[in-house]
């Protein structure tokens, strides 16, 4: 919400969810918030485009996913509802969206024509195959799965059975991770310290060892193909126009630190196409 106020990128809709910090948050932090978002925005409308162009013989077919599923713990899910539905800005959207049937709503689940919101703990896969399928999830259309700092806070067994089922699930599928690497170094063990210290506990942290750790995870667990990147490797892919008006935003007195952070933060993306699209 800070990095949004101070101009990094535009949202229209976070100041629905999360209240305007009182604190002047990092330069560093900001740019690094900046770089995720970028990466997965691109990434997502770049991997949407590429299969649904694909797989569709409709030369008029938009690019908009078929439907967007989000998941996330039912006490999460809950206030996210509860803004929505009290909020018009964010109830609008969702029903002009809809057709059909009435859209169904209650405490920890949202389900509309082109959005759903399901209360679920992701590391027990079966109850959560078994409400998406509730909300009409097509396992047979491309699927792209995207996880932001989620798999870390599982144990590797755990990570790994999610990735498993998800592999196992859609036949056709990208795969998108981003989270923190390289955390075996000193810097990393002090991000681990820091976290501990406010009660955060990295469970799955030793998947998080270096970018061909993170590569392996996918890899043995199903996917077909994986690569990873950390993230002052994307700064780098960054058109200059975007690097400009993003460090004229705020001076960055720490470069080193910021350098060192974005060293500890990747994307990594997967894939299986028993299609060849």
């Amino acid at each position: 919400r800070f990095a949004v106020s101070v101009g990094y990128w535009k949202d229209p809709y976070i100041q629905y969810f999360v209240r305007q910090a009182k604190e002047r948050k990092a330069p560093e932090i900001n740019r690094g918030k900046l770089e995720c978002c970028i990466f997965l925005s691109c990434a997502c409308e770049t991997s949407m485009s590429l299969i649904v162009e694909s797989y569709s013989n409709s030369q008029d077919e938009n690019l908009l996913p078929r439907k967007y599923f989000e998941v996330d713990f039912p006490m999460i899910v809950a206030r996210k509802i509860h803004n929505i539905k009290s909020k018009p800005p964010l109830s609008k959207p969702i029903m002009e969206s809809h057709s059909g049937d009435s859209l169904l709503i209650d405490s920890h689940s949202l389900d509309s024509s082109r959005y759903s919101i399901v209360g679920a703990d992701l590391r027990f896969s079966s109850d959560l195959e078994e409400k998406l399928k509730k909300h009409n999830l097509d396992i047979h259309l491309p699927t792209l799965l995207v996880a932001e700092c989620v798999l870390v806070y599982m144990t590797p067994q755990q990570s790994a059975n999610l990735l498993k089922w998800a592999a196992s699930t859609f036949p056709v599928a990208m795969f998108i991770n981003y989270e923190q690497v390289n955390m075996t170094d000193r810097f990393g063990q002090i991000m681990i310290e820091n976290l501990q210290r406010r009660q955060c506990n990295l469970a799955g942290v030793e998947v998080c060892r270096s970018l061909d750790s993170q590569r392996e995870r996918l890899l043995l667990n199903g996917w077909e193909t994986a690569r990873a990147i950390d993230m002052m490797k994307v700064y780098s892919f960054l058109p200059q126009a975007d690097v400009k008006r993003i460090e004229g935003l705020e001076f960055l007195d720490e470069k080193e630190l910021f350098e060192q952070l974005m060293q500890h933060y990747c994307i990594c993306w997967a894939s299986k196409d028993s299609s060849n699209l």
